[in-house]
This record gives structure tokens, C-alpha cells and sequence, in this order.
């Protein structure tokens, strides 16, 4: 059962931007708020590690102002709240080691080297980065911009950039480890 929570909150919360948008004049936004109740509900439901926690205490706030307010603008800022968190995870993790992605790499290597150690925190880095500037396109497009821009950004553009960063970076890593081989061996 609690995978079926694991993807739908996987669901929901990638198509919450283009569900946003598909409701707007036809629901009202105490509608739109109730769905963001349920992806804090389900968050609440499936987390497992505390940061999540702040996920779905910050979801409950703004689903609440948008209820009470019944204002988009709140609704609009949880793809924010998303990159915030995440950027916190991310810098914290480089703070007190290991990196998130390197706690992410020992999952298929256990046995990382050092080499791998300082490679994971570069791209741990990279991913702060990403999360930074994502977070702020999110916040320009929920605040300064109309509903479709924001839909676009926060449902399509920024889930490319993202697709984008974990391509490079597997091609990346597929050519440090070819060299690392290749030095091995030559």
C-alpha cells in the first residue's frame, strides 16, 4: 500500500502545476487548495525522513492561506517550498557529510573511493545550484507572471532542466569512469 502512495504523491506532485492550471475558472481556489491538502497528506503519509516533514507542514500552510484567502497566489508558491527544502537536504548533506549524492551513489557502490567521494560532492553542489535557480523561476513565475507561465515553467520547462542536469551528468560520469579505466589499465 505504501507504494501506491509513493506514486501517487510522485503523480500529483509533478502534475500539480498542470493541474493548477486545467482548474483555473473552473474550480475555485478552495478546491485547488483541498488537492494540495492531499498531496500534504500523502507526503505526511509516505514520509520517512524528517525533511520531508517540512514539506508537508509548509504544503499545509500554504494550502490553508489558499483556502482561507481563496487565492491562487499561496497554491502557486509550492513548487518553491519544493525547491527550498530540497536546496536545504542538498547544502546541509555538504555541510555534514556525505553528500546527498553521494549517500545516493554508495546505493549501487558501496565501496566508493575517494575519488568518487569528491566527484559526488561536486555534483551535490551542482544540484544546489539547480535548486537555487529553479526555485527562484518558480517564485518569479508564481508571483510576477499569469497562470500559464507558471503552469509551463513549474509543469514542463523545469522537469526538462532537470531531465536536462541528470543527462549531462550521467554523461559526465560515464566519461570520468572510462578514464578512470582507461588510467587503470594503460
Amino acid at each position: 500500500m505504501r507504494r501506491v502512495y509513493i506514486v501517487l504523491f510522485v503523480v500529483i506532485s509533478a502534475a500539480y502545476p498542470l493541474l493548477v492550471y486545467a482548474a483555473l475558472g473552473r474550480f475555485s481556489p478552495h478546491w485547488l487548495a483541498l488537492l494540495l491538502v492531499a498531496v500534504a497528506a500523502l507526503r505526511a503519509t509516505i514520509a520517512r525522513q524528517p525533511f520531508w516533514w517540512a514539506v508537508t507542514g509548509g504544503t499545509a500552510v500554504l494550502a490553508v492561506l489558499g483556502f482561507f484567502a481563496d487565492a491562487l497566489a499561496p497554491l502557486k508558491l509550492y513548487p518553491v517550498l519544493l525547491n527550498a527544502v530540497l536546496l536545504a537536504v542538498f547544502a546541509a548533506s555538504l555541510h555534514w557529510p556525505p553528500s546527498a549524492i553521494e549517500r545516493i551513489a554508495r546505493l549501487r557502490h558501496p565501496d566508493l573511493p575517494p575519488r568518487g567521494v569528491a566527484y559526488t560532492r561536486k555534483v551535490t553542489w551542482l544540484w544546489c545550484g539547480f535548486f537555487t535557480v529553479n526555485g527562484a523561476l518558480a517564485l518569479i513565475t508564481a508571483l510576477w507572471t499569469d497562470a500559464r507561465i507558471w503552469a509551463l515553467y513549474n509543469g514542463l520547462i523545469a522537469y526538462g532542466l532537470m531531465g536536462l542536469l541528470f543527462m549531462g551528468e550521467w554523461m559526465v560520469r560515464r566519461q570520468v569512469m572510462q578514464d578512470k579505466q582507461e588510467s587503470a589499465h594503460g
